[in-house]
């Protein structure tokens, strides 16, 4: 996709969005491979312009740590209580 005449082109993107919380956007960068994820949101700052090639991937990443900020937060372990001793 092209920009205005004579301008740069858009880069493709799309938003994480999960459980209704806007955690960030990842971006396919200029060699149409990496995909690079821009944070928005605190809870997945850890991951903010990390790149890969494979956008599912960082993607399932940034929702699990979401999610387990998000029970750290609400006192819930995401961590089976096998696995804790």
């Amino acid at each position: 996709m092209r920009g205005r005449k004579g301008g740069n082109p858009k880069l493709e993107s799309h938003i994480v969005e999960i459980d209704g919380t806007f955690l960030g956007t990842v971006i396919l960068e200029d060699d149409h491979e990496t995909r690079r994820f821009y944070a928005t949101h605190d809870s997945v700052r850890a991951f903010h312009n990390r790149t890969l090639t494979g956008h599912d991937d960082l993607t399932w990443q940034v929702a699990r740590l979401f999610r387990r900020a998000r029970a750290r937060l609400s006192g819930h372990s995401t961590i089976p209580k096998e696995n804790l001793s």
